[in-house]
């Protein structure tokens, strides 16, 4: 039971009205006390469906996507999986997500119909549909390469939930960066040709160059956990399932910002 409300208005109620004061404030905070319980149950509620709509759209995106090639290729049907297996989907769960990759394969799946109905769930909160977005790159990079066919339904996607072809190309160049980082063995230093590659794309992960500031740097970098934090993505409407890859995300970032103050500190 919320009290809080008529607690304060009785009190600044009778401080500036007396008795009558103190009723009147007695009545706004009772109206207020149930109308915050009110919004805290439908927030919750919307909350839930929120996360419900991000599985299944996330999966069924990446069937769309997969199948834009012709043929869903194994290493697709593995990175799925996969993603399953990271937000350990089990039973019901799973076979969920499955149905909505094999929804998403259909030729006549309504791409930005569905979308939109994501971006309302979350009711446009742009970390979670740049997280979205980053789920749709993973997958895209299975083969290792993005062609024709699924660059312009990555283009759709990105349209749909609002981010210009200049942002989609910058989240395309830190998901390759981080690919590559992850090859080169992340944060680990190993020959001075491999340790340049590294620091290259630790920068490009960050989204700043060798000339910014170590300000400018630490901006970035802020930022990006800010935008990945996974507590933060879950009150948001972020599915608890796929707190797993926002840590990923975090930690990926942590590294490449370690490696560049490293650099320049011994520079």
């Amino acid at each position: 039971m919320r009290v809080w409300g008529k607690v304060l208005g009785v009190f600044f109620g009778f401080l500036f009205g007396n008795v009558f004061g103190a009723i009147l404030g007695l009545w706004l905070g009772h109206r207020f006390d149930k109308a915050v319980g009110g919004n805290f149950v439908f927030s919750a509620a919307n909350s839930q469906a929120a996360q419900q709509e991000f599985l299944f759209s996330t999966f069924a995106v990446l069937g769309h996507i997969a199948k834009s090639k012709g043929v869903v290729t194994q290493q697709e049907i593995q990175v799925a999986n996969f993603l399953m297996d990271q937000m350990r989907l089990q039973g019901e769960a799973r076979r969920q997500a499955q149905e909505a990759f094999r929804q998403g394969k259909d030729s006549d799946f309504p791409l930005e119909e569905q979308v939109s109905r994501f971006v309302a769930a979350v009711n446009g909160r742009r970390d979670l549909l740049q997280m979205f977005m980053e789920i749709q790159l993973q997958g895209v990079f299975a083969d290792g390469v993005i062609d024709d066919s699924e660059h312009a339904l990555l283009e759709r996607v990105a349209l749909a939930l609002g981010f210009s072809e200049q942002e989609l190309q910058a989240m395309i160049s830190r998901w390759e960066a981080e690919l590559k980082f992850h090859r080169h063995g992340g944060g680990q230093r190993h020959s001075t040709q491999s340790s340049a590659k590294q620091l290259e794309e630790a920068y490009q992960i960050l989204g700043v160059s060798a000339e910014d500031s170590d300000q400018q740097l630490k901006r970035a970098y802020r930022k990006l956990m800010t935008q990945h934090h996974p507590d933060k993505l879950v009150a948001k409407g972020l599915p608890p399932e796929m707190m797993e890859l926002a840590k990923q995300r975090t930690q990926d970032i942590q590294q490449a910002y370690e490696l560049v103050k490293q650099q320049r500190k011994a520079a």
